[in-house]
């Protein structure tokens, strides 16, 4: 079954579970909506009742309800109405754990959902505040690095793994003092209509899919304090696959969407459409495979980034000796960035670092090894508008000392991790079969550096680029060691430029 089909029919499938569903009001199972009486056990209850009764929704109505954890079960919705609130408690002690902390649990459970107009509340840097105290007395074990706790130990709003038919619709999920939601090891995920806002603590992911199969987020609006829409392969068994991102608008101290930090098995099949990113950190995109695993077959297309740290990140690594990742089959097009010269994110109140210096403003990048290289990655129909102004008394790699690039094969992959690039639009290095048409690159303020340069480039066309860059030529592709135009090749083979 294709993609496409495949979806279709876990949306129909999903829809005719909501429509039939039995509504329970909590009023029935005496739980409170005053904001101060601790309802955990009593929604539990209310939970595996409906659930041993035939399933249902159970309906929040306008109020605020407090919980510790609470375990979703198989044909169980939970409906929060508008004006409901279903709210974390700050007592650290209120929290399961199960690998993760977390408000809403769901394992190994069928046809459940959160839906409605309502919101999820963590009281994110209240609740990691309360535990910061409970370390420092003892009584919770943590690494506590960099002066936080683990992001596990930390409530996430929900965390659903190995469960299949999930429906999370039209609901708001905000302050989480973690990720704010997690989808591990599911099956038929629907996410749609819904709100993050969640910019209260450390490591805020917006939505976090892990080595789930057929995954739809749609229609969604995402702000959140680290990566937007983040996909994570944290099993070498399991891939990633089957994930359609439609319609979203994402603003992020981290990157838009990205996938591959944690890429130990893979990622397959994934397309994304029609995403406007905006007030982003990092990249609008980061794809990588750095653990192991790999990368293949995504697809990009109609997204707009604005104040965006970077446009493009594609990466290959080896965090783990011995095991290199593999990248191949991307297809990137009708893209438009615009760059900053200034720090997108800031006013967050938990910005992103202050990047090493010196150094100037990045380039967008495809960056393989030289023993796993990236293959056949299409970009077309891509503009990207940068602020320029590189200084090489700031700092700088000259096209003559292109080798001194650090490989940096065990590092955290982000688009600024190699300090200085010789490039200010497009940096290729370790790849092959690589397409390139209908490229605009405007550079606002002359810059030291050339627009593009490929280092061990193999079999790439370059088609229809236009580069505007301040006092240098505009046309042409350079002959190999030769920088007087807007492309420079290094030990690259089989370059071809088109008109």
């Amino acid at each position: 079954m294709s993609l496409k089909n495949y979806l279709t029919f876990a949306l129909l499938t999903l829809t005719c579970l909501e429509l039939q569903a039995k509504d329970y009001r909590t009023s029935l199972f005496g739980i409170h909506s005053d904001g101060i009486t601790l309802n955990t056990r009593s929604i539990q209850y209310a939970i595996d009742f409906i659930s041993q009764n035939g399933g249902g929704r159970l309906v929040f109505n306008v109020g605020r309800y407090l919980t510790g954890s609470i375990h979703l079960k198989s044909n169980v919705t939970l409906h929060l109405e508008e004006g409901a609130v279903l709210l974390g408690s700050l007592n650290p002690w209120d929290y399961d754990k199960k690998v993760w902390t977390a408000i809403v649990f769901a394992h190994d459970q069928q046809n459940i959902g959160i839906t409605g107009q309502g919101v999820i509340e963590g009281r994110g840097r209240y609740i990691a505040r309360n535990i910061v105290d409970m370390i420092h007395k003892g009584l919770i074990k943590d690494l506590f690095r960099q002066d936080r706790p683990e992001a596990e130990t930390r409530p996430v709003l929900a965390y659903i793994r190995n469960c299949e038919n999930v429906n999370i619709k039209g609901v708001t999920m905000q302050n989480s003092s973690s990720w704010v939601q997690i989808y591990d090891q599911c099956k038929n995920v629907a996410i749609d209509s819904i709100t993050v806002d969640s910019k209260a603590y450390w490591n805020n992911d917006g939505i976090d899919i892990v080595d789930c199969d057929g995954v739809t987020i749609t229609n969604s609006f995402i702000d959140s304090d680290d990566d937007g829409i983040c996909l994570k392969s944290h099993d070498a068994s399991k891939v990633c696959k089957n994930v359609l991102v439609r319609n979203c608008t994402i603003r992020s101290s981290a990157n838009g969407i990205k996938f591959g930090t944690a890429s130990y098995g893979g990622f397959s099949n994934v397309k994304i459409y029609n995403v406007k990113i905006f007030d982003t950190y990092r990249s609008a995109v980061t794809l990588a495979a750095v653990d192991g695993g790999f990368v293949e077959n995504v697809i990009v297309d109609s997204l707009k980034a604005y104040n965006t740290g970077n446009a493009i990140f594609l990466r290959i690594g080896e965090r783990i000796k011995g095991k290199k990742g593999r990248m191949e089959n991307v297809s990137i097009s009708n893209m438009y960035v615009e760059v900053p010269a200034t720090k997108p994110d800031a006013g967050y109140e938990y910005e992103g670092p202050v990047e090493d210096m010196p150094r100037n403003i990045s380039p967008s990048s495809i960056v393989g090894m030289p023993d796993a290289l990236i293959t056949n990655v299409t970009l077309k129909n891509i503009e990207i508008k940068h602020p320029g102004g590189g200084n090489p008394m700031y700092a700088k790699i000259g096209l003559d000392e292109l080798d001194k690039v650090p490989e940096k094969p065990t590092f955290y992959p982000e688009f600024s991790m190699f300090d200085e690039l010789p490039a200010w639009g497009l940096y290729v290095r370790h790849a092959k079969d690589i397409k390139i048409s209908n490229l605009t690159l405007t550079c606002e303020k002359k810059d030291y550096r050339t627009a593009i340069v490929t280092d061990d480039l193999h079999g790439a066309t370059f088609e229809g680029i236009k580069v505007t860059q301040p006092g240098v030529a505009t046309s042409g592709v350079a002959t190999p060691g030769v920088a007087k135009n807007y492309v420079h090749t290094y030990k690259s083979t089989g370059i071809v430029q088109k008109k």
